[in-house]
């Protein structure tokens, strides 16, 4: 399986349907052009089904980056 934050950015890209758009593990959520809650819904719940994880609201608040969701999978991971 393919490290979470290539994995991540994948779905990212995906979900806002552009293959060129730049990211890294500081790029903001809400410096993404176009994006809402919804899009944020629809990574996550991507992220659940691809790893089997459950991400809780309160832990939905506290992302900021794209690097803050990637740690997050890789925790929850460590500890599945």
């Amino acid at each position: 399986m393919a490290a979470p934050l290539s994995e991540i950015t994948a779905i990212l890209r995906d979900t806002l349907h552009t293959g060129d758009l730049d990211l890294s593990s500081n790029t903001r959520f809400d410096e993404l052009a176009d994006w809402d809650s919804m899009d944020l819904i629809n990574v996550v719940v991507e992220i659940e089904c691809r790893y089997g994880l459950q991400i809780d609201l309160p832990e939905l608040d506290r992302l900021v980056t794209l690097g803050d969701l990637a740690r997050m999978v890789e925790a929850k991971r460590a500890l599945a």
